[in-house]
């Protein structure tokens, strides 16, 4: 952000437009850029504005019609006010920054974000952030940019250098073991400043809620909750009233927590890229600080490509089994009460649904509900929308269903009502394998052609002794050459064994014809 800012200070703007674009994946992530840009430009002329979804709409609208110099938006968001705030436009861009660019770039934001570049100057500096690059940023570099320089700090898989990584395994037929595990970790060792990450939505609530039970101040963040509950509740992390946070992946990438000492991972994350990010939110800025993630049997293929990777010594953490069984007891016996809990939260939701749909009713009856309000546009019809959602849908369901009769059985348990821990632990699994299936499909699919080269040229041998020992044979050249010249040549005149057979001199110009008679 320094540098645009300075860009931005020693350029001033001549007429009320918005100059900077920046683009993030998450919500709290545009929140944490927006404050940090506010902070650096608050001694100068340059406006900031925020524009991310579960926000205020009508604030943000006036906000982009005063025209801010930089812009920090979530795409859905942008594309909403592009296509519905009067005077908005993004045709005076002059740098767009994609951060977590290869989340920007994967399968679920591609229509939007072909949407705003379409929609962005075409004379721009475009700038990636990320910690790990992916085929789909070097094919974005390749195609759109123009003579693009990559620095690297360090490889893809690189984690922290003060990171300890330890794993717990899970032995066969215990995978409803993890939740016990857990508990046990979190109550006896790991008790302040801990992060733990599920799969779903739906086991990170659950684990919320034990927790809750079992006495330790806890908080979630997923996509369940309303915009305003998950500030709440990071605020909360933050400011050390909660000890633990549970979340999915959407706290995985950027977010910048101070002093967070554990990361666990409740099952090991699709690819080593998410665990790389995971394990990110710890051992910050030279601090140092600790990862402990739960292996079963079919998760040993991304431990070993961590272990791979590992620049420090790996540990094996092993709890007993006399306390795994203990918490096991202890977490049966709460069930009721679990069960209790998200029985109230069901009927807390349908009633806000109802109260939700009767204000709107009201509303419509007195005519006050405004007609920008009801008919907002969006760049793809709802008829786009729904099939494109299907076809991924249909995609996750066949990638599920390919081969194995496990899955085909697991499938027809999910619909039960009541699910054992091991397969709610199951579940968990099967949602990481079958991302990382996608993400295989489209690593094998045929790579583009790129523009810029993957690696430098060799450079040319000095030595004459080496050029010479390098050197093609007449005859080799003559086959192998395929310029004009020796096209001409090799049509028009005498072979190699005609030249020889008649003495004549080898290196003949192209301009002279022999016929025979």
């Amino acid at each position: 952000m320094l540098p645009v800012l300075e860009r931005l200070v020693y350029k001033p703007r001549t007429s009320q437009v918005t100059r900077v674009l920046v683009l993030v994946p998450t919500r709290e992530l545009g929140i944490q850029v927006h404050s940090v840009a506010r902070q650096l430009a608050q001694f100068t002329s340059i406006t900031t504005c925020l524009a991310v979804g579960g926000l205020d709409l009508k604030s943000q609208e006036a906000a982009l019609r005063a025209g801010p110099d930089v812009l920090i938006a979530t795409p859905g968001r942008l594309i909403d006010h592009l296509h519905n705030t009067p005077s908005f436009e993004l045709s005076h861009i002059e740098i767009l920054i994609l951060d977590e660019a290869d989340r920007m770039l994967d399968e679920y934001f591609e229509e939007q974000m072909k949407e705003i570049i379409r929609l962005c100057s075409y004379n721009r500096q475009t700038m990636l952030f990320s910690a790990t690059m992916s085929e789909e940023v070097k094919d974005l570099a390749a195609v759109s940019l123009k003579q693009p320089i990559r620095i690297f700090v360090n490889s893809n898989t690189d984690v922290a250098p003060f990171l300890r990584q330890e794993f717990v395994r899970i032995r066969p037929h215990r995978e409803g073991d993890r939740e016990a595990v857990v508990a046990a970790l979190l109550t006896r060792t790991f008790q302040d400043h801990v992060m733990v990450f599920t799969q779903t939505r739906k086991q990170a609530h659950r684990l919320h809620i034990l927790l809750g039970l079992l006495g330790l101040k806890v908080g979630e963040l997923h996509g369940e909750l309303s915009q305003n509950q998950r500030l709440e509740n990071l605020r909360r992390f933050k400011d050390e009233q909660i000890d633990i946070l549970v979340a999915t992946d959407v706290a995985a990438r950027g977010l910048d927590i101070d002093g967070v000492k554990t990361v666990i991972n409740f099952t090991m994350p699709s690819t080593t890229k998410h665990y790389v990010h995971r394990v990110g939110r710890t051992a910050r800025a030279g601090r140092s600080g600790r990862s402990v993630s739960l292996v079963g049997e079919s998760e040993r293929k991304t431990l070993k490509e961590v272990v791979k990777s590992a620049k420090n010594s790996v540990k094996a953490r092993v709890l007993p089994t006399e306390v795994v069984l203990k918490f096991r007891d202890l977490i049966s016996k709460l069930e009721k009460d679990v069960e209790a809990v998200m029985k109230l939260e069901r009927e807390e939701r349908e009633m806000a649904a109802s109260e939700a749909k009767l204000s709107v009713a009201q509303k419509r009856l007195e005519g006050s509900a405004s007609s920008s309000d009801s008919q907002r546009v969006w760049f793809q019809t709802q008829q786009e929308r729904k099939q494109s959602r299907m076809s991924k849908a249909l995609q996750e369901f066949d990638l599920a269903l390919r081969g194995k009769k496990k899955r085909e059985k697991f499938l027809k348990d999910g619909k039960k009502k009541q699910l054992t821990s091991e397969e709610r632990a199951q579940f968990e699994i099967l949602k990481a394998q079958m991302f990382a299936e996608r993400a295989a499909k489209r690593e094998r699919r045929a790579k583009k052609a790129r523009a810029m080269p993957e690696d430098e040229p060799p450079l040319k041998a000095t030595n004459q002794k080496a050029a010479s020992r390098g050197r093609k044979s007449v005859f080799d050249e003559e086959l192998t050459n395929t310029s004009r010249k020796s096209l001409k040549n090799y049509r028009a005149g005498p072979s190699f064994a005609d030249r020889k057979r008649l003495g004549l001199d080898r290196k003949r110009s192209g301009g002279s014809r022999f016929r025979k008679k």
